[in-house]
């Protein structure tokens, strides 16, 4: 078990991204809206409406989603001597702590076309949590951390896209 504070879990971006999707919901609000009432005249544009809406819920649904994702992980011992737990900060800020002999499963992903990871967690109780993109971790302190969780890695199952051998 480790006895200090040790960073397990990284990500690159740790920021909630609502700039940059508040502009893409107004640039495709707009598109859809000239496009409507480009059509307005000769047919119906129910359909552009419920595009947009749709839109609308997909990006909502994601924004939530990606909320919930991690972006750092950490393993903290409160007291000398005390037990040691495993501190998961969310993107949309929240933290929460958890005991790391709970931890069931930790899978790494690699991606082969740029140098960065994605990490999958699972807890005993079924929980899963994603991590966001980030550097690739030490498995050994992941290993020390968490004893009775299964830790692996493993490339992504798509390749680079380009010119076959």
């Amino acid at each position: 078990m480790a006895v200090s504070e040790d960073l397990l879990w990284d990500a690159e971006d740790k920021s909630t991204r609502i700039v940059p999707r508040l502009r893409r919901m107004a640039v495709t609000g707009g598109c859809l809206g000239i496009f409507g009432s480009v059509l307005w005249v000769d047919s119906d544009v129910r359909w552009a409406v419920c595009a947009a809406a749709a839109y609308v819920l997909m990006e909502v649904a994601h924004w939530a989603w990606d909320r919930r994702r991690l972006v750092e992980a950490r393993i903290v011992v409160g007291e000398p001597g005390g037990r040691a737990t495993l501190r998961l900060r969310h993107a949309g800020g929240r933290i929460t702590e958890h005991d790391p002999h709970q931890v069931a499963r930790v899978l790494i992903i690699h991606d082969n076309v740029d140098d960065s990871s994605k990490l999958r967690l699972r807890l005993r109780r079924k929980r899963l949590f994603f991590g966001r993109p980030g550097r690739s971790p030490v498995l050994t302190t992941w290993r020390e951390t968490c004893p009775g969780a299964a830790v692996n890695n493993r490339n992504a199952r798509w390749g680079m896209p380009g010119i076959p051998d």
